[in-house]
């Protein structure tokens, strides 16, 4: 079982925010020089940008992410009754992969293992890429070291990707659903989205990073190769796949071919899924408002009852976090997932009062 800890939180420091600035400044992108287009897959751990040219980046970037906002969302709607559910699902049901690296289980994992994964056991398995005796002990076999790179590449990322799809595969559940080392994930709104899908059917969800569909070049053979468009879901806000897409999968991702697959557009994992789901198998993403990133403004979250997954970063040297009030200060909870958490479930001992915030 594993056993909460009290008061774990990332550091704060200004050396941190200006790593932290300096990553989200360069809008952790990977360039396809076919089409020149710029695209948020994968996250690459030590962009060289410029720290003056942050602000104007991400003034840019958070424009282009709220227009993308009110695309997904559409029209509000008033008074529509909520959706019946298809079937009825159960956390049993889940299978939550937690992409993480050795350098951050104590950073981020602990404060995931205080808060959301502390109700979430069973379903939720961690992938990362070393040894760690203090984390075994905690997690036992739910902690899965890969042996991938430690390396930020895309091939690392895609390594560990595999090992993700196949460990789902073998574990007989309804639903994959991804997630990263720096979200929040609020298991009770998955459960009501997934609810709406039927797990036997093809169903792909997750939020795009981009307002157009991603262009890449698919090499064939050595001397042929083609271009290819398609949707993504962008892991860094999570996405999750029905076992019936998934077993689908199986001949472009079982068995460590899901690599082999990744080379062939030279994109990372989140960006191979899509290619996977959408350009070969012909199955659309479904889009949700519901997911969210670091490199959205966070600030402009509402309803987070209703949220599937919440994150956190540093932008132009202060928090991109939600805007959410709570038993804890920003220097307490910098991230505001403590705070969050106590909204979500105030019974939880550590909250300091069962208030609604």
């Amino acid at each position: 079982m594993w056993k909460p800890v009290r008061g774990s939180r990332p550091p704060l420091s200004s050396r941190g925010l200006r790593a932290a600035a300096a990553a989200a400044a360069a809008a952790v992108t990977c360039v396809l020089l076919t089409g020149m287009l710029v695209v948020t897959c994968g996250r690459p751990e030590e962009p060289p940008a410029a720290a003056a040219a942050g602000g104007k980046v991400f003034s840019s970037y958070f424009r282009k992410l709220t227009r993308e906002r009110r695309a997904i969302s559409g029209a509000p709607r008033s008074s529509a009754p909520p959706p019946r559910p298809v079937e009825h699902l159960y956390p049993a049901d889940l299978f939550v992969a937690v992409k993480t690296t050795g350098r951050y289980h104590r950073q981020r994992l602990e404060l995931l293992m205080e808060t959301w994964m502390s109700r979430s056991v069973e379903q939720t398995f961690v992938f990362t890429d070393g040894d760690d005796e203090k984390l075994r002990k905690r997690m036992g076999a739910h902690l899965i070291n890969t042996n991938c790179s430690v390396a930020h590449s895309r091939q690392a990322l895609s390594c560990k990707m595999a090992l993700e799809y196949d460990t789902f595969i073998n574990s007989g559940k309804k639903w994959f659903c991804h997630v990263d080392d720096d979200n929040y994930l609020n298991v009770g709104s998955l459960l009501k989205l997934l609810s709406q899908y039927s797990h036997t059917q093809d169903v792909y969800i997750g939020r795009p990073s981009l307002e157009r569909p991603l262009e890449a070049t698919e090499i064939l053979s050595t001397s042929e190769m083609k271009q290819v468009r398609f949707w993504f879901a962008t892991g860094g806000a999570g996405f999750c796949l029905s076992r019936g897409l998934a077993l689908k999968m199986k001949p472009w991702a079982g068995d460590g071919v899901f690599m082999t697959t990744a080379e062939r557009i030279h994109l990372p994992d989140d960006c191979t899924v899509g290619y996977i789901v959408e350009a070969l198998l012909g199955v659309s993403l479904t889009r949700s408002p519901l997911f969210h990133s670091h490199l959205e403004n966070l600030r402009l979250v509402s309803n987070i009852h209703s949220q599937v997954t919440l994150s956190y970063g540093a932008v132009e040297n202060t928090w991109n976090i939600v805007n959410v009030k709570g038993p804890f200060s920003i220097n307490e909870d910098p991230t505001r997932f403590r705070s969050v958490h106590c909204l979500l479930y105030p019974d939880t001992p550590w909250c300091p009062s069962p208030r609604r915030l």
